[in-house]
């Protein structure tokens, strides 16, 4: 496909791709009616999510929230799109390591360091100023805040979030839609749908 990209969500998510350098992008798709020909960051909102099918751009969704984006590239898996129509995009400032892989979808931001033999999932977001260290594992749909700092062969399960400034140590797994608080210490396994906070974490309750 070569004919641009598609962002799906007029989000602080899209607006930070935008400001973070990506070309290409001919428009914006959001369910949201009110916001159909306004502009977001320069570029216009042209129609909803739904609008993408029949249309042949390259596709980058841009809802902030892990679980959001999955509903999203769900519904539009079962009106027939295919991961092939996603795009992915990486900063310029950010670092990947040449054994890392980077899957459909995925977002990297500013001055991410990705080193060696890392997966990154599909459609993953890593704000600005993360580490991911040496066999580290993003399933699909994590996401990481600014400035996270993950050990050597953490795994972050589907849809994960963890928040602004947290750390976690190595070897350790944070298990499938857990939140992570920002600036948490994650000392061991955190189970999922969990919700852990403090330094060292601690289950603080159900996620929301």
């Amino acid at each position: 496909m070569t004919d641009g990209i598609l962002l799906v969500g007029a989000s602080g998510l899209a607006r930070e791709v935008l400001a973070a350098g990506i070309t290409g992008v001919v428009g914006i798709l959001d369910d949201d009616a009110e916001l159909h020909g306004t502009e977001i960051g320069g570029v216009p909102v042209i129609g909803s999510v739904i609008e993408a099918i029949p249309r042949t751009e390259s596709l980058l969704v841009c809802v902030g929230g892990g679980r959001g984006r999955r509903d999203v590239v769900h519904r539009l898996r079962e009106s027939g799109l295919g991961e092939d129509r996603y795009a992915r995009f990486v900063t310029r400032s950010a670092r990947i390591g040449s054994s890392s892989d980077i899957g459909p979808g995925t977002i990297v931001l500013d001055n991410v360091v990705v080193t060696a033999d890392a997966a990154l999932g599909r459609h993953v977001v890593i704000m600005p100023g993360c580490t991911v260290t040496h066999d580290g594992v993003l399933e699909d749909f994590a996401t990481l805040a600014a400035g996270v700092s993950l050990g050597g062969s953490v795994r972050i399960g589907e849809a994960a979030y963890i928040g602004m400034n947290a750390s976690v140590r190595q070897g350790v797994r944070v298990g499938a839609a857990a939140t992570v608080g920002m600036g948490a210490a994650v000392l061991g396994d955190v189970p999922a749908a969990a919700t852990w906070a403090g330094v060292p974490a601690h289950e603080v309750g159900g996620s929301a």
